[in-house]
């Protein structure tokens, strides 16, 4: 499915503008300012875009390059770099994950374990289950003998308002199979933190 489909469907793009210029009004603007006139229009694609991810299938990403290969030890891809909104105030958090998973047989395109990653981070979430969303698109689409995923991030809703803690970072991590293990685990965490 085209990720920028709802582009075409003028009337998701109205009802957007329509409820973003009365934002505008009940935050005290003039929507029709100058420097505001095209602001609902920007906005409401940018919402689209932001939220891409609501259209997107993330098992198709994987099945469009899974291999038949019999490699078995651990693939690793870090420093998955992402942004995502909050959906308790709709603020940015952004950051990185990291992914690995120990082949059962098959394998997939490195590049689709990124996909992944950005299917679920273009969708209104919370760290926590995005993590859980992404091991488990992964150990359902390719049965692996293991997955684990590790996310940091900083979240915009504790910088800018609340706490207003600029420097906090906030981990997440889920596992499946083989990294039920504490030494497999080590492994992993060892390799994502080497600079190499």
């Amino acid at each position: 499915m085209d990720e920028f489909q709802n582009y075409a469907n003028p009337q998701v793009v109205d009802d957007l503008k329509g409820a973003y210029r009365q934002v505008l009004s009940l935050l005290g603007e003039d929507p029709e300012r100058e420097g505001l006139i095209k602001t609902p229009e920007r906005v409401a694609k940018a919402m689209l875009t932001l939220t891409r991810g609501y259209h997107m299938d993330p098992h198709e990403v994987l099945l469009s390059a899974k291999f038949k290969e019999d490699y078995s030890q651990m693939v690793i891809v870090k420093d998955i770099d992402f942004f995502s909104l909050c959906e308790h105030h709709m603020l940015p958090f952004y950051g990185k994950a990291h992914v690995a998973y120990i082949p059962n047989g098959y394998i997939t395109g490195l590049s689709k374990i990124a996909r992944v990653v950005d299917i679920f981070s273009h969708r209104l979430q919370v760290q926590e289950r995005m993590t859980l969303q992404i091991k488990e698109c992964i150990q359902e689409t390719l049965n692996p003998l293991g997955v684990m995923v590790v996310v940091e991030a900083k979240h915009m809703c504790m910088q800018m308002r609340g706490v207003e803690k600029q420097n906090s970072i906030t981990t997440t991590s889920d596992f499946t199979g083989a990294f039920n293990q504490a030494k497999t685990r080590e492994e992993f965490m060892n390799l994502i933190r080497s600079r190499n």
